[in-house]
């Protein structure tokens, strides 16, 4: 019979090693992919083109008349590339130019456009012209990469909103049964303040990082003039600037906590208000009468397994899902725009790991009193799934499940501490921003003093509290501190290129500040957390992510209460 039950385990084991790898094998796909055949691959024709605002289509007839057609597509397709427009008018730059033949089909969307500038079309017209070569308004892609890219999209969404699905009442149920089971409430006080004094220290040694690192390096100084105009011609930063300039105040958000209709929150995904709510909800079970606050939390407690059962769901999909984001992520950059801010990722990416070995890794080892390899280890799915959706929250119920399982954190202080952090801290998206920040004011030419750099650090941290709610925050907070220290804010276009690859690198670092976190704070309180070992993992099926992700046949529930 033990033969038998340790088979088993070693099967489930197994399975979870494999799902693990095909994880890792999805990523791989989506990256190669992604340089071979994506919209921006070198590796394909360039056979399509972007037109931003302010580039001008030009076509002529008779050989000497032109008419020009501002902004009335967007995508269209290369026909050939020549210097020079076969006119015998052009003249002057028109003669020497690089030029474009591009053709495109009229849509509705592009019959209004061109109707408010009195030009008269109907819906299916095919256009040809020509359009200059200018980096500022005019972008080569891969049609057939875009068509890929089109095609498997949806795949990354789906994996992602089933993911996310969860989050909301994962965390609702799971903090309301936590709190619960602190018993005292007072206990909250302790591990609130530790959380946040943690998150808020680490915070302010992750921007000093990067900017010591971004001060040495000096990645501004390498970018070209070419290069520099490429970047801007090729993203906008104007709705990131207005999405900022609207972005709450820190006194907004922190007033903002408390919630004034907790369903609308609910259903809003305000996580801070969330967790503010089911924390006082979880208090008023603890003040209750004991039977009437035990009904109430069992249910809780029936819906939390539920949700982690849809969670161990939704991670079927993760390989193929994954592969599907990297997809996108990397076929849509390119390798130019990689090239062209090759110094600048390297310093924010070496900064990162710097962190993670200076703060988090002593953290570990003497404050929470775990083997650091052991420890990455144990979070190593979080960590893979953080990694590829750039997303702490959709990160969140696989965070809790490898600290509850894999380093035996209590679900009380499991609960409290990883939605706070996902939601607050920002360590690597500040290290991020610091940089950004002084790489940003390099390639302009503005020499920061060290109280603008110091003006930075603390604008930083409490942008990235302030707008921890807004969606997009990393893009919105870059410009709020570049605007404090009086740098071009339209200078983000510069760095927008990478921003998704990068969100990548500084998301697994916030995951990994976040199990820091759980883990001192459960130490703090008392706890006899360790790493799960693989012989531990073996003999107990029902810990470890990996040996639960197995499957299960189906039973009905019985209704009626019948034996």
């Amino acid at each position: 019979m033990e033969e038998a039950q340790s088979a088993s385990s070693s099967g489930d084991e197994k399975q979870g090693m494999q799902l693990y790898t095909k994880i890792l094998i999805g990523m791989l796909c989506g990256v190669l992919l992604g340089f071979f055949v994506g919209p921006n691959s070198s590796f394909l024709s360039a056979n399509g083109a972007v037109l931003s605002k302010g580039a001008t289509i030009v076509t002529y007839a008779g050989g000497t008349e032109a008419l020009e057609v501002a902004n009335g597509v967007e995508r269209v397709a290369v026909l050939e590339e020549q210097s020079g427009v076969p006119n015998p008018g052009a003249k002057g730059e028109d003669a020497t130019s690089v030029w474009l033949r591009v053709q495109w089909t009229l849509s509705s969307a592009d019959i209004v456009r061109l109707k408010a500038e009195g030009v008269e079309a109907k819906r299916g017209d095919v256009h040809s012209g020509w359009v200059k070569t200018d980096p500022m308004k005019v972008r080569r892609y891969s049609t057939l990469g875009q068509k890929l890219v089109d095609w498997t999209e949806w795949i990354g969404r789906l994996f992602l909103a089933m993911i996310k699905m969860v989050v909301v009442p994962l965390v609702f149920f799971s903090l309301i049964v936590g709190m619960a089971s602190l018993g005292d409430f007072r206990k909250l006080g302790r591990m609130g303040g530790v959380t946040l004094g943690f998150f808020t220290f680490t915070t302010m040694v992750a921007l000093t990082i990067g900017l010591l690192l971004t001060n040495l390096f000096e990645p501004g100084s390498i970018l070209s003039e070419v290069d520099k105009a490429t970047l801007l011609g090729s993203f906008t930063a104007d709705k990131v600037v207005s999405s900022a300039a609207g972005a709450p105040s820190f006194v907004d958000q922190i007033v903002g906590i408390v919630p004034s209709n907790p369903i609308a929150s609910l259903a809003a995904g305000d996580m801070l208000q969330v967790i503010f709510f089911a924390t006082m909800l979880g208090i008023a079970f603890t003040l209750m009468a004991a039977d009437a606050a035990k009904r109430a939390v069992d249910l809780c407690v029936s819906i939390n397994e539920a949700m982690v059962v849809l969670v161990h769901v939704a991670m079927k999909l993760a390989p193929i899902g994954v592969a599907a984001l990297l997809f996108e992520v990397v076929g849509s950059t390119g390798l130019g725009v990689l090239a062209a801010l090759g110094a600048y990722g390297g310093v924010v990416v070496l900064g990162l790991l710097t962190h993670i070995l200076i703060v988090y890794m002593p953290v570990v080892i003497m404050g929470a009193r775990l083997p650091f390899l052991g420890f990455i280890q144990s979070i190593r799915a979080a960590l893979v799934l953080a990694f590829s959706t750039s997303s702490s929250s959709a990160t969140l119920p696989v965070s809790m499940e490898a600290c509850e399982n894999n380093l035996n954190v209590s679900n009380e202080v499991a609960s409290f501490v990883l939605p706070i952090g996902a939601t607050v801290n920002m360590d690597g998206t500040a290290l991020y921003q610091g940089v950004a920040a002084v790489f940003i004011a390099q390639i302009y030419g503005i020499d920061l003093s060290v109280g603008d750099q110091a003006t930075i650090v603390v604008s930083a941290t409490m942008a990235s509290i302030g707008a921890a709610g807004v969606p997009g925050a990393g893009m919105l907070t870059l410009a709020m501190v570049l605007a404090a220290v009086g740098v071009p804010v339209q200078g983000v276009a510069l760095v927008i290129g990478v921003d998704r690859l990068l969100d990548m690198f500084r998301t697994a670092t916030n995951v990994v500040g976040d199990c820091t976190a759980t883990s001192l704070v459960a130490r703090m309180q008392g706890e006899s957390i360790a790493v799960l070992t693989p012989e531990a993992d073996a003999a107990d099926p029902n810990r470890g992510m990996e040996s639960r992700l197995v499957e299960v046949e189906p039973q009905a529930v019985d209704v009626d209460g019948d034996a």
